[in-house]
């Protein structure tokens, strides 16, 4: 060929070679350009990273004074039908050669405007694990983003923050049922009918409520010298064991009883005719604190009236014919938000607390605000 031909062809090499590196770059571009919605696909897809609080974070972070004033809320609102709370759902595990026995049972709500929304796993009644070294129960929260619908934490708080949640609505139910202190007739005298953990956390929210109270307990375990001088000297008011439980209820303006439930821990005719009862130990069908005829002679008040006559007091006297549904005065939210008076002078109030997703999700809150 001549150097024309020659010359032609290297043109046509050198524009084909131009052409290709081209498209190498919009490759290179494109893909690159790809590259960050791919990733952001994918983050997508995990979600934000989820924090989790142990045990000790959370015992050392919070009390049950932090929660009442949220937990309130929850109860006005919860009257308000602004708070979605299925109803708990209950696993019994049966003792077997390989588990149990215990029980477990998984709450949840979502308190309308609140950032997050609750759900918690909590198990009880393994007592087997005393003999392990170990607490009969154990639970966890998990707290979820109401905007995005992402986990935001879990708590392992094993019943810690349930405590704490049933605490803050036993002082609620002081501060709207119990006779005031300075009401005629009135010892500012508050009992306590088992000494658990429960007892403890109702202890410290009655200081919160009146920080001047006098204490008395009897625990059928015998574990109420000990509950007495550890709440004394905690909390600074005066504690006393005394022998029975029917001494202790008839030198007490409010009760609270916080017993397994396996059998009722008073009588009618050991009570104060102004006494409040605070019951918070029947969480399950099998279970009964308090007589049947001390409830129908009351103002009796629930936290949650499907729950309560399910697996709360209400329910046995529903069973035994002496109440139904339509006898309970009021749900504690009601009382909290004023569309029902609370105590009105003198007169026998049983306050039945069975534990609400309401509360949950408001401890749960709480527990984000704080830790989060």
């Amino acid at each position: 060929g001549t150097a024309a031909d020659a010359r032609q062809k290297w043109d046509c090499c050198e524009q084909t070679h131009k052409s290709l590196t081209a498209i190498m770059f919009a490759l290179r571009r494109a893909l690159s350009a790809a590259a960050p919605r791919v990733a952001t696909r994918a983050t997508a897809r995990r979600g934000m990273a989820v924090k989790i609080f142990d045990y000790d974070t959370i015992v050392s972070s919070l009390s049950v004074a932090d929660a009442i004033e949220t937990v309130e809320d929850a109860f006005c609102k919860l009257a308000q039908g602004k708070v979605d709370v299925p109803m708990p759902m209950h696993i019994t595990i049966d003792e077997t050669t390989d588990a149990g026995p215990g029980d477990c049972h998984v709450k949840g709500g979502y308190v309308s405007g609140a950032a997050t929304w609750t759900v918690k796993v909590a198990s009880v009644s393994f007592y087997k694990n005393l003999d392990r070294g170990m607490p009969p129960g154990g639970g966890v929260f998990v707290v979820m983003n109401a905007v995005t619908g992402q986990p935001c934490g879990i708590f392992q708080e094993n019943r810690f923050m349930t405590d704490l949640r049933t605490g803050a609505a036993g002082g609620i139910a002081l501060k709207h049922l119990g006779l005031p202190a300075d009401a005629p007739g009135a010892s500012n005298t508050i009992g306590f009918v088992g000494c658990g953990a429960i007892a403890r956390v109702m202890a410290r929210a009655a200081k919160a409520i009146r920080p001047d109270f006098k204490g008395l307990c009897w625990a059928p375990d015998g574990s109420h010298e000990t509950f007495a001088a550890d709440m004394e000297a905690e909390l600074g008011v005066p504690f006393e064991a005394i022998d029975t439980a029917a001494e202790m209820c008839k030198g007490s303006d409010v009760i609270y009883t916080q017993t397994p439930g396996g059998t009722t821990c008073l009588e009618k005719s050991w009570l104060k005719p102004h006494a409040t009862i605070i019951c918070s130990g029947s969480d399950q069908p099998t279970k009964q604190e308090i007589p049947t005829d001390v409830l129908s002679s009351s103002k009796y008040v629930a936290d949650l009236i499907k729950q309560t006559s399910k697996v709360g007091e209400l329910r046995s006297a529903i069973a035994d014919g002496s109440m139904t549904e339509g006898d309970v005065y009021a749900e504690l939210g009601e009382i909290c938000n004023g569309s029902k008076p609370g105590r009105e002078g003198k007169e026998l109030i049983v306050c039945d607390l069975t534990g609400t997703g309401a509360q949950d999700a408001a401890i749960g809150q709480v527990a984000w605000d704080k830790l989060g």
